[in-house]
Parts: C-alpha cells; structure tokens; sequence
C-alpha cells in the first residue's frame, strides 16, 4: 500500500523532517505535502494580486492563495498528520483538522499533553493522537504493513 500523507500545523520545529526522514529509512511507501512553511512566503501569497494599504486585505489575498495549495493537497491525501506547537496557536492547523473531518479524511494529531484540554474537539474526531514524530512514523508503518 502507497500513502499521499499530508503534513499540516506548526512551521518552527523540524517534525515533519523526522517524519520523512523515519519514513524512508524504514522504506515505507509514502509520498509526503505540506503546507508552505517558509513563513514569510506564506504570508506574503497574495501579493502578487496587488499591494494592499491593510493588514486585513494582504491577509485575506494570501490566505486564498494560500488555499488553493492547502485544500488541493488536503482534498487529494489519504492522511494528514496535524501538529500543534507549544509556542504559537496554529489555527490553521484546527482549520486543517476540521476540514477533514469534514471531507472524512483520516487524520493524526501530534502534540504535547498540555495542550489536550484546548484540543478536545479536535482530537475527538482525529483517529490516532501521538505526542512524538517516532509514534506517528509507527502509525504510519503499522497502515503500509503488509504484515
């Protein structure tokens, strides 16, 4: 079994490195997308239509912009892995998560147990919570197992 697994949530850490590099060197079958996580791009996504007087409408373009990227990969993975950091409120990244609920697309959660309490919808609907890239990249080996 090949998985599109798609890799959405907090940009500051190198989580989804460990993911893909514990992936390949346990040879599973799986293709990887994400989010842009160059931060600066991201934010500036819809300048290209046009400079902008205010925060709001440069916000508004490039997070349109921004999901036509995020939607067409969410639309098209047989999983997410959704993380949340400790350092920053990833909306985007409850955003993701509902989306597929919505869709009904599988999705794993990745954070810390501190912030379960604020999480709790959202883990509801989630199939697997992990508090580490190591439990995720087990997940994932335990789905592509012919085994």
């Amino acid at each position: 079994m090949e998985l599109n697994v798609y890799l959405s949530g907090e940009i500051h850490t190198d989580w989804r490195e460990k993911i893909i590099a514990g992936c390949e060197e346990s040879d599973l079958s799986i293709s990887f997308s994400s989010a842009v996580t160059n931060h600066e791009a991201s934010d500036g996504a819809g300048d290209v239509l046009g400079a902008e007087d205010s925060g709001f409408w440069r916000d508004h373009k490039s997070a349109k912009v921004n999901a036509i990227r995020t939607k067409t990969l969410i639309e098209n993975c047989d999983v997410a892995i959704i993380r949340f950091g400790d350092k920053y409120k990833q909306w985007n990244a409850a955003f993701d998560a509902g989306y597929c609920a919505a869709l009904g697309t599988p999705y794993i959660t990745l954070h810390a147990e501190d912030i379960i309490h604020p999480l709790k919808e959202v883990d509801a609907a989630a199939l697997a919570w992990a508090t580490t890239p190591e439990q995720v990249i087990e997940i994932l080996s335990y789905v592509v197992s012919t085994k």
